[in-house]
């Protein structure tokens, strides 16, 4: 589709492509990519047999002309017979190449920078958007260097330095890397910011995940769709691509989006509460909304942050989407880790399954119903973080080389 320009999500301000690259100026908001909508056949997808993101190429701002090797999206998404629901779907991002959703986003960051010609991509992560970033990147050769908070998991710093990425460990949190980050992208020009709630494409990569539910339910549309919120960005990317899809006619009706946090790293969860819960708005004024700041100290390290740089975005998603926000306890994290691996044979990392734990609690208060159609997403793969793994799961059984003592060992564990 041409692009029309950006349009500020704060001020509501809109600008051509040439007035900013990332930021409004005017406000300092975030932006969102703006089209000129025509109708799209869904005729163009039977015959499509590229099963990645770029299928979508209609949708999507820049064209990979086999540019990026790596295949990115159309990830399974499956059906499960959980939680006392009839119509429960996880969408497995975890298979991305990096085990991430992150690719999504990547991948057309990096499609901008080659199309730019800079030399370098630069980011901040908490782990995750760095690996898919350096992933990408090395299978292309474009160098790249992360800004990662001292805490990141081992297995995600590990995936950043494997593939060649020059890794700095901020002493400090992931918004302490975040803005050093900004800092050092405004001095050396040459490079090209990938920061998650900065760069404003990143959300059009996301948005491709709605793409692939929605074929993959054979154009049904979601009731609901929980998705795991940190900074904002997924959630602000999924709304996104349903609103494109609506747009170009490829749909009749929109699912509601429902945010869900870990009570240790619930900005946006608080924000909500403070100005959308049980009031009725017929207007926002986005530049009223103060986004709360907290302390996040969840272990869902791929959520964990103080103060949302996508925030607004991701309350819009809410509010616009007739959607909710809902809070969860990092022990229901960590009991949903175990509950979608033994049911479903899914490994998810924390921030993965914070989104089947927020439709757990949503379907035990009465807000979703038993027919619904519920779709989650699983945004990462498990093997991120190991450490976490452990605290839930028991230790191997230990044993001699004697078979009489393991066999009273199987009859006594099952």
């Amino acid at each position: 589709m041409e692009i029309e320009g950006f349009r500020c999500l704060v001020c509501e301000k809109k600008l051509s492509l040439n007035e900013t690259e990332y930021i409004c100026p005017y406000c300092g908001g975030n932006l969102d990519v703006v089209y000129k909508y025509k109708r799209i056949s869904r005729k163009i997808f039977e015959k499509n047999r590229d099963f990645s993101i770029f299928r979508y190429e209609e949708l999507l701002p820049v064209k990979n002309n086999g540019r990026i090797p790596l295949k990115i999206g159309f990830t399974p998404i499956y059906k499960f017979n959980l939680l006392g629901l009839n119509n429960l779907y996880l969408k497995d991002d975890g298979r991305n190449p990096s085990a991430s959703f992150k690719d999504r986003a990547s991948a057309i960051v990096l499609l901008k920078a080659m199309d730019k010609k800079v030399k370098v991509i630069i980011g901040a992560s908490t782990g995750n958007a760095g690996s898919s970033m350096a992933c990408l990147s090395a299978s292309v050769g474009m160098p790249s260097i992360i800004f990662v908070p001292e805490t990141a998991p081992q297995g995600k710093v590990a995936q950043l330095l494997i593939f060649g990425s020059k890794v700095f460990a901020v002493k400090g949190t992931y918004d302490d890397a975040f803005d050093l980050c900004l800092e050092v992208s405004k001095r050396f020009k040459f490079m090209f910011n990938r920061n998650t709630g900065f760069n404003p494409w990143t959300r059009e990569g996301k948005k491709t995940v709605s793409f692939e539910i929605v074929e993959q339910l054979n154009w049904r549309i979601p009731d609901y769709v929980f998705v795991p919120v940190g900074d904002g960005n997924i959630i602000s990317g999924v709304w996104k691509g349903f609103k494109d899809m609506y747009y170009s006619k490829l749909i009749d009706k929109l699912p509601k989006i429902v945010a869900v946090q870990s009570n240790k790293s619930n900005s946006v969860y608080k924000t909500w509460m403070k100005y959308f819960y049980k009031k009725k708005i017929k207007k926002v004024d986005w530049r009223k909304i103060k986004i709360v700041k907290v302390k996040a100290t969840t272990i869902a390290d791929s959520i964990s942050v103080d103060l949302p740089r996508d925030g607004i975005a991701a309350l819009r998603a809410i509010i616009e989407s007739n959607g909710f926000a809902i809070e969860v306890s990092d022990l229901d994290i960590k009991r949903s880790i175990r509950k979608i691996a033994v049911n479903t044979g899914i490994f998810s990392e924390p921030a993965g399954a914070t989104g089947f734990a927020g439709v757990e609690k949503a379907y035990s208060l009465g807000l979703i119903k038993k027919n619904d159609i519920v779709v989650t997403i699983i945004t990462g793969n498990g093997l991120k973080d190991i450490k976490c793994i452990f605290d839930i799961c028991k230790s191997p059984l230990r044993v001699e080389k004697d078979i009489e003592k393991v066999e009273k060992l199987i009859k006594r564990v099952i």
